[in-house]
């Protein structure tokens, strides 16, 4: 007898639907796991919700579960948090990267036990705090650095609450939306909106995916100083300000991409286990700014998209992930 889950399509630009899947039986080495909550990462889900992935990055930009070939129709997504119902590890509380999808079955190595100390409506942000503690494993900052976070979405504020409390730091989010003020209080760290971000940075972190953030980003920094820019641009062009103050600032932009560790020492179970124990922390949970039904998503996706819904995390709730035969 079939048995079958239910997940979220994208079909077309602006178009998504829930589909019945096929659920195969777990096999030797695989757990089934029962979705509790997913997350959808605002920035880069919705570039590929309007079909922006260029296509000299389709192999780059495919998600770790993902089926379907970009630009559509594709089921996408790697932020869900479920409790394994079938296998060894049966009963706990796991992060996958896995997308939107009420069941699914995958080998056990692709899933991190959640810490006892985590709340499950909380670890789907594991995947983005990775993110985080990666660009700040590339940036390797030193202790008293004057280190500005441009653009105050979902990548740029883990990082902000990863700095948060690091030695001797001054840590100041900087965003062109006010409403941000209220997020970086609740991180604990310093905001400004860009005309007013304190400059002299040793460190600038670039989050903010637009033209004017990368030129604010720069214009913040001291002699000597670096950019860490984590921003996708997709299939846009943008131009980078390399006159100026850039050559005799002795001026660097390094990027940073979560599909490399940015420690050799490090692998990526590692990394993931860092983010899981940070998220024991409650400040994240600003991070949240909304949830929905799982039957939902596809009147709500193209409101986080056109930003009708202004979001950093919209968590993805799934009740008790119904499986049918």
């Amino acid at each position: 007898m079939t048995r079958t889950a239910s997940a979220f399509w994208l079909n077309e630009s602006g178009n998504g639907e829930v589909r019945q899947v096929t659920l195969p039986e777990p096999g030797p080495g695989e757990v089934e796991v029962r979705t509790l909550f997913s997350g959808v990462s605002r920035g880069t889900e919705t570039l590929v919700f309007r079909g922006g992935v260029p296509e000299n990055q389709y192999a780059v930009m495919r998600a770790p579960f993902q089926e379907g070939d970009f630009p559509w129709p594709v089921k996408y997504g790697y932020l869900n948090v479920g409790v394994v119902e079938h296998g060894h590890l049966r009963g706990r509380t796991v992060f996958c990267l896995y997308p939107h999808q009420t069941r699914y079955v995958v080998p056990e190595t692709s899933v991190t036990l959640v810490p006892d100390a985590v709340p499950a409506a909380r670890a789907v942000l594991a995947g983005t705090v990775e993110t985080a503690v990666n660009a700040v494993w590339d940036a390797r900052p030193l202790v008293g650095d004057r280190i500005a976070v441009v653009g105050g979405g979902m990548v740029g504020s883990s990082i902000a609450a990863v700095l948060a409390t690091f030695p001797g730091a001054r840590v100041e989010l900087v965003d062109s939306d006010p409403a941000r003020e209220a997020v970086a209080r609740q991180l604990g760290v310093g905001f400004a909106l860009p005309g007013n971000a304190l400059d002299g940075c040793d460190l600038v972190f670039h989050a903010s995916a637009t033209e004017p953030g990368l030129t604010t980003a720069l214009g913040l920094l001291a002699p000597e100083g670096r950019v860490i820019e984590l921003s996708w641009y997709g299939d846009r062009l943008i131009s980078v300000p390399l006159g100026e103050f850039f050559h005799s600032r002795r001026l660097t932009i390094r990027s940073s991409q979560v599909g490399t560790v940015g420690r050799p020492d490090r692998s990526y179970a590692e990394r993931m286990a860092v983010a899981l124990d940070l998220l024991a922390d409650d400040r994240f949970d600003a991070l949240i700014t909304g949830h929905s039904a799982f039957e939902d998503l596809p009147d709500v996706m193209p409101r986080l998209a056109d930003g009708g819904i202004p979001a950093l995390c919209h968590r993805i709730d799934y009740g008790q992930g119904h499986v049918s035969e």
